[in-house]
């Protein structure tokens, strides 16, 4: 989208707003911004609605702040610098806009609900000011819009599906390189000594965040790492070539995968940038095919974020009419069992509390929740199986309550796909074999028989035999004391018996699909159970942006 406006062949000073595009490589918008540009504003806004200690955990906090420290080293190289401002950006800009005396705004686009009505706000306020407002499309590999509009006005609610649609569009667009210094030999970035006081990155504990207890950094955000990381495992050509995610082990002490995962979220890595990587180092080779493959996992994430942008309360249960409506059961001992170190307060809040133990009695789970306290990283797998447990496999607690946590804790929490996934894995949307449960014992024993996963992040049990790791409880007595841990007064008995109740629930799940399907029959013409996809309303949030530039 590109808005006409009276500077058109004038030289501009543009703010370049970095929000999840934390990376100077194939980012559209800031090449736009350095077009016909004098004065070159880089910004960052902290948005209290997306940035809080309630919504934000420590790990992911710091990821964050290794992207923005990453990022203004990168622009100090260009000669510019990343000017980081609080406030909520309807408020921030109008400030900013008459402060540098800006004509021209450049900016990634973002399919999130929120995004986009905070965007259209902020359009609305630069036409105000004389501003040119330019948006690129560089977070995912594929125009979201285009993929609906091929779909007849709906968001396919299925991978096959999906791909169809791709085949119509064709390969994605290759990745643009990162500006030059003699991209920005003419343009300037106003600094005052006052710079790192009035507009620097912030610490952890500016932020209000106790340090004391912050766990080694696996994964350190940033451009830099991401591209390292994205070169070391390239390098790995048979590996890549073979990859298939479902073959990959939930509890290896070391990642069985990518973990580039984080780095896509925060757009330190694009998307494009991996998939055409990827695909050199398939050139000439046998590969896996998606959805297994590298490409497949990149497909997953389009996948999602087609359905964010097409289905109406995407992250909820009720209103979302692709979800199947379940009547879970509201238990807070369970919920805080199973999350761990997270607590319920006033307010419907989030805060660390760092006196509760993992205590759902299931050393799988436990030490699965356990790493994604002190990591913000888990395997897919391994989320697969705390996911299954809360919902329909045990616990029988609403996916949003996992969703939540999830937000909260995991480094590469995107909201897309965290709601998508959630979804298939409560057997909600998406997936619909609610018989097939996760086992919080089986699962585990396949790739780590002895348990070193669970010694690892539960040192409480590294003493029981492997026999018995992943049921201590069924541990003589005697075997209890020589591993110095009672089941029942040093780690939890089970909080449910997994035989038992999952047989229970698959018999609730079934009950909740009959519901549906009743509904349906009444109801044809809302069921989505048989159609391709949810119809979008013909003026959605998106249509009333503006028309997206597509140079």
């Amino acid at each position: 989208m590109s808005a006409s406006n009276v500077f058109t062949g004038m030289a501009h000073t543009c703010i370049h707003w970095f929000r999840k595009g934390l990376r100077l490589h194939d980012n559209p918008a800031l090449v736009a911004a350095l077009r016909d540009c004098k004065e070159l504003y880089p910004v960052f806004i902290l948005d209290p609605y997306l940035y809080n200690n309630t919504l934000v955990g420590i790990n992911r906090w710091r990821f964050l702040i290794g992207c923005l420290k990453d990022l203004d080293c990168s622009l100090r190289k260009l000669n510019s610098r990343l000017f980081v401002v609080r406030g909520k950006p309807e408020e921030v800009f109008p400030k900013l806009f008459q402060k540098w005396k800006v004509t021209k705004l450049t900016y990634e686009y973002d399919t999130e609900p929120y995004s986009l009505s905070r965007d259209k706000t902020v359009t609305t306020l630069a036409k105000e000011h004389g501003v040119e407002v330019v948006y690129k499309i560089s977070h995912t590999i594929h125009d979201m819009d285009r993929i609906i509009e091929e779909n007849n006005g709906k968001a396919p609610l299925t991978y096959n599906r999906f791909r169809t649609i791709l085949k119509t569009i064709g390969n994605p667009k290759k990745p643009i390189p990162a500006p030059a210094i003699e991209d920005t030999k003419d343009v300037k970035t106003p600094c005052s000594e006052n710079h790192d006081k009035n507009y620097g990155i912030p610490t952890l504990e500016d932020l209000g965040h106790d340090t004391t207890t912050l766990g080694e950094e696996k994964f350190p955000g940033g451009e830099q790492e991401a591209l390292r990381r994205l070169d070391e495992n390239m390098e790995r050509k048979d590996w890549v070539c073979k990859f298939e995610k479902p073959q990959t082990s939930p509890n290896s002490l070391s990642p069985s995968t990518t973990v580039l995962s984080p780095y896509l979220t925060f757009g330190c890595l694009s998307a494009r940038t991996f998939w055409w990587r990827v695909t050199e180092v398939y050139q000439g080779k046998k590969h896996s095919e998606p959805p297994v493959s590298l490409h497949g996992q990149l497909l997953w994430r389009e996948f999602y974020y087609a359905a964010g942008v097409g289905i109406p309360n995407f992250d909820k249960m009720e209103g979302n009419p692709v979800c199947t409506q379940v009547d879970w059961d509201t238990n807070p001992e369970y919920l805080a069992a199973w999350r761990e170190l997270i607590s319920w307060i006033i307010n419907v809040s989030w805060v660390l509390c760092m006196s509760c133990k993992a205590r759902t009695g299931l050393p799988f789970i436990d030490a699965i929740m356990t790493q994604l306290r002190q990591e913000g990283w888990i395997h897919h797998l391994a989320r697969h199986a705390v996911a299954c447990f809360l919902t329909r496999g045990d616990l029988w607690i609403n996916w949003e309550e996992g969703q939540k946590v999830f937000e909260y804790l995991l480094l590469d929490g995107d909201w897309a796909l965290n709601a998508g996934n959630w979804q298939w894995l409560s057997a909600s949307a998406f997936f619909h074999q609610y018989f097939r449960v996760y086992s919080p014992v089986a699962l585990g024993k396949k790739t780590d028989k002895n348990g070193d996963y669970i010694k690892k992040y539960l040192p409480l049990l590294k003493k029981f035999p492997a026999q018995y790791i992943y049921e201590p409880w069924k541990a003589p007595r005697s075997v209890q004391q020589a591993a110095g841990c009672i089941v029942g007064t040093d780690y939890p008995q089970p909080i449910v018996q997994h035989e038992v109740i999952s047989k229970k629930n698959i018999q609730r799940m079934k009950l909740a699909y009959a519901k549906r399907s009743a509904d349906s029959a009444e109801s044809p013409n809302e069921s989505p159970s048989k159609k391709q996809g949810v119809k979008r309303k013909a003026k959605s949030v998106i249509d009333m942006l503006q028309k997206k530039d597509k140079k």
